[in-house]
Formats: structure tokens, sequence, C-alpha cells
């Protein structure tokens, strides 16, 4: 296969087929990142669990530490006197039955996450057809229903992200941009990756972290050195 003039100059920057340690891989990711706009960087993680056993999912949330660099829109479905906590948050939309509503009759996704109390839950679960494929359906385990509103609110729009297996087992996520450079984006890595290898099940067996890979948006899979995560 023909490749293009800037696939061949990325293949002089690194050896394809070896693996780096985490900050050499980034390293090499800013460095391959010569789109016109801020790239994102990702991260894919191969497990060596299996999603369809319950004992075995890996599921939860982090702040990064230095954010996404997303400006993040946080809908909060409450009532009372946590529509109050949730505004002071600097949450994008408050309501409540209105919103449910809106989503339901006029298809609107107009927020990146989704935060309620678990008094709402019954009303909010009718739109989990709709919330789920889009995974913007709140879940404890990710912090997004809680009695603690005003806080989940806050950890939202300062970079808190969600992982979970996907039905290959295989954890995709964003750790921020191109911009960062390699320092900060390592230490979203090590953050991610410190949550990921505490979450392990008891039920896991053999090889946790089958592989790890880091890449920018257009840029190519850096291979990262997954031993030491188990």
């Amino acid at each position: 296969m023909k490749r293009g003039k800037r696939y061949a100059q990325i293949c002089k920057v690194y050896e394809k087929n070896s693996s780096f340690e985490p900050i050499e891989a980034l390293g090499i990711c800013v460095q391959t990142a010569k789109a016109k706009f801020d790239e994102t960087v990702e991260i894919h993680i191969r497990m060596g669990v299996d999603s369809r056993h319950a004992d075995q999912q890996v599921r939860g949330a982090v702040v990064l530490p230095n954010g996404t660099g997303k400006t993040v829109k946080v809908l909060a479905i409450c009532k009372g006197e946590n529509e109050k906590f949730a505004s002071e948050a600097s949450a994008d939309y408050v309501g409540a039955e209105d919103y449910i509503e809106k989503i339901q009759n006029e298809n609107w996704f107009g927020f990146d996450v989704l935060i309620t109390t678990p008094d709402m839950m019954p009303a909010v679960g009718r739109l989990g057809k709709v919330l789920g494929p889009r995974s913007l359906m709140p879940n404890p385990k990710a912090g997004t229903v809680t009695t603690e509103i005003g806080k989940a609110v806050r950890e939202a729009k300062a970079g808190k992200i969600e992982y979970r297996l996907d039905k290959n087992n295989i954890i995709h996520c964003s750790i921020g941009k191109a911009s960062f450079g390699p320092e900060k984006l390592c230490e979203n890595f090590e953050a991610l990756m410190d949550v990921i290898v505490k979450a392990k099940p008891e039920a896991s067996k053999g090889q946790y972290v089958k592989s790890c890979t880091v890449a920018s948006t257009m840029g190519p899979g850096i291979r990262v050195n997954s031993v030491k995560f188990g």
C-alpha cells in the first residue's frame, strides 16, 4: 500500500513495532500531532477481563489533574435545594421533569454529562434507551448519581472522565490535548491508570492489562509498555 508523505515522516520519528515508557510515547504523540487544530490525545487499553460477566466489570471515574482541555456542558437533573447547589457549581442546565421531557420529546442532547440525584433516577431511568447508546446515562459508579450534586458538577467541569469496558473489553478515554505537552499528559495518564489498576476485579485471572496504546486524533497509535500495570 502506498503511503503519503506525512505517514513517511511520522515513521522516521519512532520505531513502529516498539513499545515505550508513557512519557516517551506521549512525547511522540505530541511530536506527530501536526494537524491545524489542537488534537485530542486518547488512550486505548485492552483488558484481560470478560465484560460479559458481572464480576469482571471495570468501570469508574477519575478527575484528571490537568483536565481534558475540553469545555464540558453539564445538565443537572434535580429538585429543591439541589437545584441551588448545581447552579452555584456552574452547571449549564438545571431542572427536573422539564429537561426529561425535552430529551424525550425533542431529542435534545446539548450536554456532555448528565448528573442527577437518587430520588430522580426513576424518572431519568425512562430515558435509558436514548441516553445509554450515547454513554450519557448517569451511574453511581461514575459519580453521576449522587447526593452531593454540587461536588459532582464541579468535578465534571474540572475534567472528570468516566472509564468503562466496551464489548471488546477495551477502555477508550481522552486524556487531554496535544498542546498540554508530554509532562501534563503523562500526569493524566498515570492518574487514569492508577484507578484502573485499583479497580481490578477479584474474578480477574491472568494478565490484567494486555496492551496499551496512545494516539492523537490524526496521529498513529504508539504502544506503551504495559507490563508494570499487571
